[in-house]
């Protein structure tokens, strides 16, 4: 039994994600066990439907093992969604390998590019670069470059090779046993609007979603497609964000300056900065606008609002992922979590009275879920009820 992680948002699945898991299964991999984030993205968005299809089209198409990335670490900046992953995987206690894709598909250079932004060497370029107003991820890359050279940080560009550094920094910080293997990534561009040898961008299919024009089937496995599509039919998808835009900015308005000075990734007085926009604005858009600079990404800000709204705060993150939320398996799943809770350093847990038992940090990741679940239920097209958190079952296959 050879296990290996993936960590994924599925936003849609699609066949991109269906290549991943068969190299990795080509890799030696006899079970998959996917870390899959929630019911809002990392960009700052609802996922385009709901966590118990994205997980039930991840199982139907190769995947073994759906557990959740907690609500804080989901939304969090690469750093923080990488290290809650490799937190959850590792405490499984059953996982092997960490399999990523990645733009260069080099592991050797990645791995010296993760040892170069870990090193105390770069702290005085990198502030040096921040100072001049430019955003961390080019502060950062051109620090490595001044220090190790352009080839190191010439991995420091795109998205997928930045992801897959942070889960390397991670491995070492953590000082995990798991084994890092990269994936040549195929298919169109992380942001691409056209697809590639049949692999479209998540955020192609998003807008053809969206927009109810163009064709799904050919760009997702038939499996996945016929999930999406059904979720769609019972009026369960796509979520949208225009849905619940009025009451985002109704609840932002309720805040001062106090209270988004409490959000993660709140630094240098930008919470100043996005009480002013909050207050002079009308809609997100102009909110993201008014926020953005050079050194503040749309994306940061998307997540500062969404996290406003959903109601984390630094302090969730003051430590790892306080248990394994299961959300689907099939038969091999059921042989990974036998082996876990032989050697699993997390709770490993499935429904409300188990995190009953656990202690009041857990009890709050956990209120934080439920919470979102419930605001994320009135962005689909027919708004879901409350409770659902509590309620659904298991995925089993």
């Amino acid at each position: 039994m050879k296990t290996a992680g993936i960590v994924a948002e599925y936003n849609p699945f699609h066949n991109g994600h269906a290549h991943h898991i068969e190299e990795t299964r080509q890799l030696g991999a006899t079970h998959i066990v996917v870390v899959m984030g929630g019911h809002f993205m990392q960009r700052g968005e609802p996922a385009i439907a709901t966590k118990w299809s994205r997980a039930n089209a991840a199982l139907s198409c190769g995947a073994d093992l759906v557990v959740q990335l907690p609500l804080p670490w989901a939304m969090g900046t690469a750093e923080t969604f990488a290290a809650g992953a490799v937190n959850i995987l590792s405490a499984l206690g059953a996982v092997d390998t960490l399999s990523f894709g990645s733009e260069s598909g080099d592991i050797s250079l990645l791995k010296s590019a993760a040892k170069a932004v870990l090193s105390p060497e770069i702290k005085e370029p990198l502030k040096s670069h921040l100072q001049k107003g430019i955003a961390f991820p080019l502060a950062r890359q051109k620090a490595v470059s001044d220090i190790f050279g352009k080839e190191a940080a010439s991995v420091l560009s795109t998205p997928n090779n930045i992801l897959a550094v942070e889960y390397l920094k991670a491995i070492i910080s953590q000082n995990s046993t798991l084994e890092p293997v990269t994936i040549s990534r195929k298919g169109a561009g992380y942001h691409s609007l056209t697809a590639v040898e049949g692999i479209p961008s998540a955020t192609m299919l998003r807008r053809v979603i969206k927009a109810k024009r163009g064709r799904l089937s050919p760009y997702m496995p038939r499996p996945a497609f016929e999930i999406l599509k059904e979720e769609i039919k019972e009026k369960r998808a796509p979520a949208l964000l225009e849905k619940i835009e009025p009451a985002i900015l109704s609840h932002l308005r309720r805040l001062d300056i106090e209270d988004l000075a409490t959000l993660p990734d709140i630094s240098e007085g930008l919470e100043h900065r996005l009480y002013s926009a909050i207050r002079s604005t009308s809609t997100l858009k102009e909110i993201y606008d008014a926020v953005k600079t050079k050194r503040y990404a749309h994306s940061r800000i998307r997540r500062l609002v969404m996290s406003a709204y959903l109601g984390i705060r630094k302090e969730d993150l003051s430590g790892p992922p306080p248990y394994i939320w299961v959300i689907g398996m099939n038969q091999r799943g059921r042989e990974i979590l036998k082996k876990a809770k032989e050697t699993a350093t997390l709770p490993i847990v499935s429904s409300a009275s188990q995190i009953a038992e656990l202690d009041n940090r857990a009890k709050r990741i956990f209120a934080l879920e439920c919470r979102a679940t419930d605001l994320f239920a009135l962005s689909t097209p027919k708004p879901l009820p409350c409770g659902l958190e509590m309620t659904t079952p298991i995925i089993k296959l």
